[in-house]
C-alpha cells in the first residue's frame, strides 16, 4: 500500500482556501499512486479556539473529501472541527475511494495547555479501521503524549495515524514522541503535521513516516510538501522475529495504576 503524508501550509482560519489547496494535493497524490493521503489536524482551519467560526453543524467539508475521493479515487483522511451546542468537536475523519466513511475520531486528549479543554469537548473512544489489507489506528496532536492509548491499540493494528498542528518550539518532543510510539508498539506510526504561521506560533513541519523498529524512514521539514511511503508486512514481520508484546502483563499493570 503507498500512502500519501501532506504537509499542508495551512492558511489560518482561510478554509476555502486551504481547501482549494488540498484538493490540488490530494490529485497530485492519487497521481503518483498513492491509495490514501493524510492531512494534519484541523487541516483546513488550523488549530483555532474559534468554534462558531471554524466549526460545522452539518457536513460542509465531509462532502468535498468525498467528492475529492471519487473524483480522485483515493482515501482521504483529514481534520475538521463538528459544533457540539456551544463547543467543538476536533474530528479527524477518513474516507475511501467511493467516498464511503471508514472511520470518525474524536480527540481524546484536548489540548489544556493552550486552553483547547475550554472550547472542545473531549472524545472517549478509540478508533481503529481497515483499509487496503492493513489496520489504522487514528490519533490527534496531544494524545501522543498518552502511551496507554497507543498501547490500546497495539495488538489491532499495524500502522498508527498522528495528526497534528505541533508548534517549532516543541518539535523535538515530537520527533522523539513518534518514534518512541512505534518501537514500543512495533508498528508504522504517520505524523501529519503543518506548516507556516498561525497567530503567534510558527510550524514547522517534521512530519514523519516511523518504521516498527521506530526508525524515520522519511520526513520532510519547512516546507509544505508530501511525503510517499510504501508500506507492507513490515509490523508482522518485527512481532514475528521479536515478539515482545506477548510478555505484556495488562492484569498486572492494572493492580499499579
Amino acid at each position: 500500500m503507498k500512502a500519501a503524508l501532506c504537509q499542508l501550509q495551512i492558511e489560518y482560519e482561510a478554509k476555502e482556501q486551504n481547501l482549494r489547496r488540498a484538493g490540488q494535493m490530494i490529485a497530485s497524490a492519487a497521481a503518483e499512486g498513492a491509495e490514501i493521503i493524510f492531512f494534519p489536524e484541523m487541516s483546513f482551519t488550523g488549530f483555532s479556539m474559534n468554534v462558531m467560526l471554524t466549526g460545522e453543524s452539518g457536513d460542509e467539508t465531509m462532502q468535498l473529501m468525498q467528492e475529492y475521493a471519487r473524483k480522485y479515487h483515493i482515501a482521504v483522511g483529514f481534520g475538521w472541527v463538528k459544533r457540539n451546542r456551544d463547543k467543538g468537536e476536533n474530528h479527524y475523519t477518513v474516507v475511501n475511494d467511493t467516498g464511503a466513511v471508514l472511520a470518525d475520531y474524536v480527540k481524546i486528549h484536548p489540548f489544556s495547555f493552550s486552553g483547547e479543554d475550554n472550547y472542545y469537548i473531549a472524545g472517549s473512544q478509540t478508533v481503529v479501521f481497515s483499509f487496503a489489507g492493513h489496520r489504522f489506528g487514528l490519533f490527534i496532536c496531544y494524545d501522543l503524549r498518552f502511551p496507554e492509548i497507543f498501547r490500546a491499540v497495539a495488538a489491532e493494528v499495524d500502522v498508527v495515524i498522528v495528526a497534528a498542528n505541533w508548534p517549532e518550539k516543541r518539535i523535538t518532543h515530537w520527533n522523539k514522541l513518534l518514534e518512541a510510539r512505534a518501537l514500543e508498539n512495533q508498528c508504522w506510526v504517520f505524523g501529519i503535521n503543518c506548516v507556516g504561521n498561525q497567530e503567534n506560533l510558527h510550524y514547522n513541519g517534521s512530519s514523519r513516516a516511523v518504521n516498527p523498529e521506530g526508525e524515520t524512514v522519511d520526513c520532510l521539514c519547512d516546507r509544505e510538501g508530501i511525503i510517499f511511503c510504501e508500506i507492507q508486512d513490515e509490523a508482522a514481520n518485527f512481532r514475528n522475529s521479536f515478539p515482545a508484546l506477548q510478555d505484556r502483563r495488562p492484569a498486572l499493570y492494572k493492580q499499579l495504576m
